[in-house]
């Protein structure tokens, strides 16, 4: 299954004008979208730029893989 992986600069700006903490890596699937602080990903991978083609999300930098994806979350 792809996975797709990518940095929510919205949510970074938030927690910088709250001081909170949330997830700012959003991993997502056909299936779900997971937020996470940490991505450990278990095997290749590439890193995509597309600034003509964005992700839906406006996403312009991004992480592919098929490998197995762990998100882990802090509190």
């Amino acid at each position: 299954m792809k996975t797709v992986i990518h940095v929510n600069q919205h949510i970074i700006k938030s927690n910088a004008k709250k001081g909170e903490n949330k997830p700012t890596l959003t991993v997502k699937t056909y299936k779900s979208n997971t937020y996470a602080h940490e991505v450990e990903i278990k095997g290749p991978s590439k890193v995509v730029y597309s600034p003509d083609k964005p992700l839906s999300c406006g996403a312009k930098v991004w992480i592919e893989t098929q490998a197995t994806v762990t998100p882990k979350t802090y509190n």
